[in-house]
């Protein structure tokens, strides 16, 4: 590199060490991991022997990658019989499945997005979402979070012909919900789209029958004109991938303008395979999602009155969904209680700017349907611990 460059990223080096902002992959090594809080596992599926042997079968009919496109070689019945079975599972009319859940993103937005486009979005949406906006060419109006006065002022005001309204269904880093039917009303009020990104919701929200199915499937929002879903495959379907999902027009249109399906090489048969094993999973048993709200609500539980007598906001700590959050002094505070609760054996996600905004560095909480009672309690001793030894 020229000199020039080399300074410049010594200089971005020293930034981030005087921030607290340095990353560094966790990496897995095999073996017991202590109290998993940190992965998206949400349902444990990610080492459930039924995903390995789909896996395995499809890498010995397809072989170990999808070879090109999937515009040229790259679809296979697995693809499709995949894409018909997140649809059905979600209550949509029609799914695209992407290589990855970022892809998804950034490929609907795009080609949605336009001139003519006016993308309303909540600040908390993910980064995926947020880079495929800034691709989009749109106009993006940013508003506060779950603020649907600012959300009806930006779609009242609008010039453009056309406008999306992208919101997370649960959002990754506090937990929350979206409140989607408001939402809906808005969008049918001022004929925009909905975008919901059901990332954290498929596999773990959903009511009565729906359990499991997200935030959308059982609701007036399946398979309504106005709404359009993401989703990734790699969270609570424990493979890789992602997916949108909308009407069969959208899906024709997709395969036609959005450049991170048509430039990319397709997803691999293999994690197309366990995905799908995954999906009839969800449906034949519904007792994962119920036991991840279950452990979700003993997390709160083991930490909920601590942090109150501790005088720390526990707002984020809803019901919502697997993600719970301790917000935290500092990122550098942030950074070195997860350190420490790794060293006890308790791994927890870190998350810091830019992951999220400045001044609401935290500790993330996933809760696990695996989780044992013993690993709740001792997870929650070991964080009342050093959160009363982190200043």
């Amino acid at each position: 590199m020229s000199r020039s460059m080399t300074a410049w990223l010594e200089q971005q080096a020293a930034v981030r060490e005087r921030r607290g902002l340095v990353r560094t992959p966790m990496t897995r090594l095999g073996g017991d991991p202590g109290v998993d809080l940190a992965s998206n596992d949400y349902l444990g599926l990610a080492t459930d022997p039924r995903l390995a042997e789909a896996a395995r079968e499809a890498i010995g009919r397809w072989g170990t990658g999808a070879t090109s496109s999937r515009l040229v070689a790259g679809t296979t019945a697995l693809h499709l019989e995949l894409e018909s079975g997140l649809a059905d599972l979600t209550g949509m009319e029609s799914a695209l499945v992407f290589s990855t859940g970022y892809l998804a993103n950034l490929g609907v937005t795009t080609a949605l997005g336009g001139p003519g486009t006016l993308i309303v979005a909540d600040e908390h949406c993910h980064a995926s979402l947020i880079d495929g906006f800034r691709l989009s060419r749109s106009r993006v109006e940013t508003v506060p979070h779950n603020d649907l006065g600012a959300t009806g002022h930006q779609l009242r005001t609008r010039t453009e012909p056309r406008a999306l309204i992208a919101v997370e269904s649960i959002y990754s880093v506090f937990g929350d919900a979206a409140p989607l039917p408001q939402l809906l009303a808005l969008a049918e009020e001022h004929d925009a789209t909905l975008l919901v990104d059901e990332a954290h919701s498929l596999g773990v929200a959903g009511n009565g029958a729906f359990q499991g199915r997200g935030s959308v499937a059982g609701t007036e929002l399946a398979a309504h004109p106005n709404v359009v879903l993401t989703a990734t495959l790699s969270k609570s379907l424990g493979s890789q991938g992602g997916a949108v999902l909308g009407s069969a027009l959208l899906r024709e249109h997709l395969v036609n303008r959005a450049r991170s399906f048509i430039f990319d090489t397709g997803l691999a048969p293999s994690s197309a395979a366990a995905a799908l094993a995954a999906v009839g999973i969800i449906r034949a048993e519904p007792w994962r999602a119920a036991a991840v709200h279950r452990n979700a609500s003993s997390l709160t539980a083991g930490l909920m009155h601590f942090l109150q007598w501790r005088g720390t906001a526990v707002e984020p700590f809803q019901q919502a969904g697997a993600v719970q959050s301790i917000p935290m002094r500092s990122a550098a505070a942030a950074q070195e209680a997860s350190k420490a609760a790794h060293r006890a054996g308790v791994r927890v996600g870190c998350f810091r700017p830019p992951s999220v905004p400045d001044g609401v560095s935290r500790l993330r909480l996933t809760a696990r349907a695996t989780l044992t009672p013993h690993d709740i309690d001792y997870a929650c001793a070991t964080l009342r611990r050093i959160l009363e030894e982190t200043p």
